[in-house]
């Protein structure tokens, strides 16, 4: 077996209910929870075991509970002994893989997402921005296509997820505009995504902003674990860039697929999703059908990861 990447799943992964299993197996699981909230001043635990899911996908929320599902999924893991040569995580999972890596504590980390969660919301109005998923075009395709939409309005590529599948942001009428361009010129699919903001894009600014005021009072540690940037899709060279590089992807690209690219050139082969979803997993394989793709969100995915990576 080649060298092990840790990834960790960004908005959109999240369930009611996830992490429930592996903290009930596990009492370093169930700390995570207990430990989110102390850091956070209410009961996020209950909030992800038992809410409802309109709560849940507040984005304030939605931030900080995968956050700690991921972290609590995490702990098996470490437990078991297995640590990754890489680690890496989408937009929001660049915190866990933060976490994992020792830059932050899981504490200052939970607590900044659910800031962060706030300025991403607050920053564009509801219904002023949209997000759409493009399938089946290339990267400078996609691009071109943003440029043609400029013509109605701001927007622009936000995330490189794999090939062939491309999410652009920006104003809602640019969206729109760039779905019929897409369709067009002959994309598979090109759909309007239901998010409650244009995130990765210009107009995330200020929020991007206000996220630097808060990270000027986090500590930086050094990192114990390579971590792969969304901004670059390199990893990141020094503790000194860790805060500007996170404001930065806020209102940026994300180069997905570069990052799990710069992960295989350095000799990766086995990539693990630690938390909700299987959705980079799903990433993964469509950016390398050779690369083995496992995850872990309950028993039965930890139960066969652990079976896999122990051998």
């Amino acid at each position: 077996m080649g060298k092990i990447a840790f990834i960790f799943p960004g908005q959109g992964a999240q369930y009611i209910g996830m992490g429930k299993e592996i903290s009930e197996l596990y009492p370093s699981a169930e700390d995570v929870f207990e430990r989110a909230n102390n850091a956070l001043g209410f009961d996020i635990r209950e909030l992800i075991f038992h809410g409802d899911e309109e709560t849940l996908t507040i984005t304030e929320n939605t931030q900080p509970a995968i956050l700690t599902a991921s972290i609590a999924c995490l702990m098996p893991l470490l437990e078991a002994g297995i640590r990754p040569d890489y680690t890496a995580g989408l937009s929001l999972g660049e915190y866990g893989a933060h976490v994992l890596s020792g830059t932050f504590s899981f504490e200052d980390a939970v607590r900044v997402v659910r800031k962060r969660g706030k300025f991403m919301q607050d920053a564009v109005p509801v219904g002023l921005g949209a997000m759409a998923a493009i399938m089946g075009l290339d990267r400078e395709e996609v691009i071109d296509i943003c440029e043609a939409a400029q013509s109605v309005g701001v927007i622009g590529p936000a995330n490189f997820n794999c090939p062939g599948q491309i999410v652009v942001a920006g104003e809602t009428a640019a969206v729109n505009e760039a779905v019929k361009i897409a369709s067009e010129r002959g994309a598979k699919r090109a759909v309007l995504l239901n998010v409650s903001a244009p995130f990765h894009c210009v107009m995330l600014e200020p929020a991007g902003q206000k996220l630097r005021k808060v990270l000027e009072d986090v500590e930086v540690h050094p990192m114990t674990i390579p971590v792969v940037a969304n901004v670059t899709g390199k990893v990141i060279p020094s503790e000194d860039q860790v805060k500007e590089l996170l404001v930065h992807q806020v209102s940026k690209s994300v180069f997905w697929e570069d990052s799990v690219r710069t992960m295989m050139e350095a000799g990766v082969d086995t990539f693990v999703e630690v938390g909700p979803g299987k959705v980079l997993s799903g990433f993964v394989r469509k950016i390398d059908k050779g690369l083995r793709a496992l995850n872990v969100e309950d028993k039965e995915s930890l139960d066969m990861t652990l079976k896999v990576l122990k051998g």
